[in-house]
């Protein structure tokens, strides 16, 4: 840590510098006030150690203007005459702690070592956050993009109730999220909720809750997720495969605007807005009978249309670039980088699995492969060529690789695609490849198909 010491007695100084430095701090020392605040104008510190009587400005007058300068830095004033009444008005000012001279430097390397544990602790909560907040990012720069994120400006700001269409793996998920932080709701909770998930006779006790006692089992309230989105925005995910009995209750909730816990007898208002998303044809389930339309109307009162990915190709390499990024990061390790030939095959393939089926190439190919460059070759044997019939053979050479390293990898998708065709059967295997089995038994352990 850096850590700033502003006392006019030299020894002091001189003493804690000494010993915080065999902690493995940095240290600056200054005999002022006037010096502390020009030091905490020029570099970052940590922590501060200043002294209340100083001569020229105190260690308290100081204390605001470094504290202006650096709001987060933790002060400890210290100081031989201490007083109940300049140690109240110390912490008032900002300060952290008031010490009292001599300092005791066995406690002082507890602070400072329980300090720098705290700060790594922080850091990382950060770098996890920073995670999060990467895989809950909406990206894409396509007319289709352009236009979903248009409808998500228009909508959001507004209390109306939306609800949000797509394919499984197209980002519903994250639609409903950017439309909560873009909303004047986006100080409070975003809550989900996965109806197809959850069993069908407990998705109403995870809805709206439950008193202690109202079914076996029920050993203590619970707070339903209704309550636990107040002042913020429930997603009710996959709604379209709710039970009809469930649809019929919230609808008289969404109609009345208060619920009711299992086994309670008081209704509760409640302050969310409600997001609705489905990977169905709402209105073929409501002439089938499986969906009410009643509710249908109350829930979709702003409709909004992801696309699927194969509509938005253009899409792919900052896709796959984002992806790359954010697992390295997550795994300690360079960023892969996709090959021109390799991206212009993932833009033929057809994405049953839309955005999350990519993801999940990116993490695959990221960790099985050991170059730093993923060929067409690699991609070719994770999506079958492109082509519905899973051919490889036709795949374009890579120039990003050389010959040698392309080959192989040709040969390991080829000899892993027949290896999995027939369950690890050696035998069928080599006669389909028309190799003796000793060889392929040493191909199998280079290309680590099998140990």
């Amino acid at each position: 840590m850096n850590i700033l010491v502003a006392d006019d007695d030299k020894n002091i100084g001189t003493s804690l510098q000494w010993l915080l430095n065999k902690e493995g701090h940095d240290v600056k020392t200054c005999r002022d006030g006037e010096q502390a605040i020009a030091l905490a104008g020029q570099e970052h510190f940590d922590v501060a150690f200043m002294d209340v009587m100083m001569p020229g400005m105190s260690g308290i007058e100081a204390l605001t203007q470094v504290l202006k300068l650096q709001p987060h830095l933790r002060v400890y004033m210290i100081s031989g005459q201490a007083d109940i009444a300049t140690a109240v008005k110390a912490t008032k000012l900002g300060a952290c702690d008031f010490l009292e001279k001599p300092l005791n430097p066995e406690k002082l390397i507890l602070e400072m070592r329980k300090l720098r544990e705290q700060q790594a602790v922080s850091a990382r909560v950060a770098e996890l956050q920073k995670l999060v907040d990467l895989d809950h990012q909406m990206l894409g720069d396509s007319p289709k993009m352009r236009e979903l994120r248009e409808m998500i400006e228009r909508a959001a700001p507004s209390e109306g109730r939306i609800m949000i269409y797509g394919e499984n793996g197209s980002g519903k998920e994250l639609v409903a999220r950017e439309i909560h932080l873009n909303s004047l709701r986006k100080n409070g909770p975003f809550i989900q909720l996965n109806c197809a998930a959850i069993p069908r006779d407990l998705i109403e006790s995870e809805l709206f809750g439950y008193e202690k006692g109202s079914f076996t089992g029920a050993v203590r309230r619970k707070q339903g997720l209704i309550e636990q989105a107040e002042g913020g925005t429930l997603l009710l995910d996959e709604v379209g495969d709710m039970a009809l009995e469930t649809q019929a209750k919230l609808l008289r909730v969404l109609q009345e605007n208060e619920f009711t816990r299992l086994g309670g007898a008081k209704p509760q208002k409640f302050d969310v807005r409600i997001i609705s998303a489905t990977n169905k044809n709402l209105l073929h389930e409501i002439s089938q009978g499986y969906f009410r339309e009643d509710l249908y109307f109350r829930l979709n009162v702003i409709p909004i249309v992801v696309p699927p990915l194969r509509e938005h190709v253009e899409d792919i390499p900052l896709l796959i670039e984002h992806f790359a990024a954010m697992y390295s990061a997550r795994n300690g390790k360079k960023p892969k980088v996709f090959s021109s030939q390799a991206i212009a095959l993932l833009k033929r393939y057809n994405w049953p699995g839309n955005i999350r089926e990519l993801k999940n190439i990116v993490e695959r190919l990221g960790i099985m492969i050991s170059g730093d460059t993923i060929g067409v070759a690699d991609v070719g044997f994770v999506i079958g060529g492109g082509q519905e019939t899973g051919r490889t053979d036709d795949l374009p050479y890579d120039e990003a690789i050389p010959l040698k390293e392309y080959l192989a990898r040709q040969e390991k998708a080829a000899i892993m695609q027949v290896y999995h065709k027939y369950n690890g059967n050696v035998s069928k295997v080599a006669q389909v490849l028309q190799t003796d089995r000793a060889n392929l038994h040493k191909k199998l352990k280079t290309f680590g198909i099998k140990p």
